[in-house]
């Protein structure tokens, strides 16, 4: 992952100050700032999500869930969400989906192996080059 830059943490900090209060607009606009800047910024991606959820944007917070889901594709809640997305946008096949993958992540498992996923990241860098 790239380096989130002091400004851009304290932005997403304050975007999760929005949520606190019930300012989900605001905090939308800012997450969304945030992944513009760091494109590969987990925490920003997931916290985007729930708050589209939250508005009821749903196909929205289904993308921003895919996108924390192959940033960190081993992380148990972003699965979990990713699920409660699908869920409130009538995807249960996928719920289902989503949901067994953060169950299998919950007894220990892993969706992607650690090797898998430094081979994925170095080849993403590579593959730019012969585009």
């Amino acid at each position: 992952m790239e380096q989130v830059p002091p400004e851009i943490e304290a932005l997403f900090d304050d975007a999760s100050g929005d949520i606190a209060v019930g300012e989900l607009d605001a905090a939308i606009e800012k997450y969304r700032r945030c992944v513009a800047a760091v494109p590969d910024y987990f925490d920003a991606w997931h916290a985007l999500g729930m708050a589209l959820m939250k508005t009821g944007r749903h196909p929205e917070a289904i993308e921003a869930g895919l996108k924390a889901t192959e940033l960190n594709p081993n992380d148990q809640l972003a699965w979990s969400s990713l699920s409660l997305f699908y869920v409130r946008n009538d995807q249960i096949k996928e719920a289902e989906s989503a949901g067994v993958k953060a169950r299998i992540l919950s007894w220990g498992g892993k969706i992607a192996r650690e090797g898998d996923l430094q081979r994925d990241t170095e080849t993403q860098g590579s593959g730019d080059a012969e585009k």
